[in-house]
């Protein structure tokens, strides 16, 4: 949006939340329980990584001499894999936020709560906009993921199905965000990031 968090209220918004970026863990596990279009979809994805999953471990494998064992052995190189994939979910993050005219974007994380974060310093953003910001890494990996599922064979297949399923699961914050401005629709929620207080700013105001 081409508006500046200190004209917010002169235009109307209203301070809705703040969200210090240590409560970020609360915050999400919150608004990824409400009933909105968002949350279950984060959940109906994850059913489906988790079926994908169970189905390749406990089919009927053609490849000779491949036991359980060896199955969640690859299956588990995928769990691994999927955190050396962080740094380009949040590169993406930061990507999407350019696309939508935001400049000052940088990175934060905290490895004892285990989130990562991707930032755009005093960038205002709207619902439209936010939505591409925090689908776009979702998007590009698991599509790219489901598309390889049909270059590989099984055992390839396991590794990629540990993936799916972990970064589908990691993606919670993302899916969070957005359930919190579905959860807010009677409104026109926007929000911005305040790098140097660590929080992050929800205002509103009646459509």
């Amino acid at each position: 949006m081409k508006i500046k968090p200190d004209e917010l209220t002169e235009k109307g918004y209203t301070l809705l939340d703040q969200l210090g970026h240590k409560e970020l863990v609360p915050f999400i596990r919150t608004y990824i329980n409400k009933r909105t279009k968002y949350a279950v979809l984060y959940y109906c994805c994850n059913v489906l990584a988790f079926a994908l999953a169970g189905y390749l471990l406990v089919k009927k494998i053609d490849e000779p001499d491949i036991s359980f064992g060896d199955r969640f052995t690859y299956f588990s190189y995928g769990l691994a894999i999927t955190f050396l994939l962080v740094p380009l979910h949040e590169y993406i993050h930061v990507l999407a936020y350019k696309s939508q005219g935001a400049v000052n974007t940088s990175y934060d994380a905290n490895f004892k709560k285990f989130y990562f974060l991707a930032l755009a310093d005093k960038f205002v953003a709207n619902k439209k906009e936010f939505e591409i910001v925090a689908l776009a890494p979702f998007i590009i990996i698991t599509t790219t993921l489901v598309g390889s599922l049909l270059l590989v064979n099984t055992i390839g297949m396991l590794t990629i199905a540990g993936i799916l399923l972990l970064h589908t699961a990691m993606c919670s914050g993302d899916f969070g965000l957005l359930s919190y401005f579905q959860f807010h629709q009677d409104k026109e929620v926007v929000t911005y990031d305040d790098k140097e207080n660590g929080i992050t700013y929800f205002y509103g105001k009646s459509r």
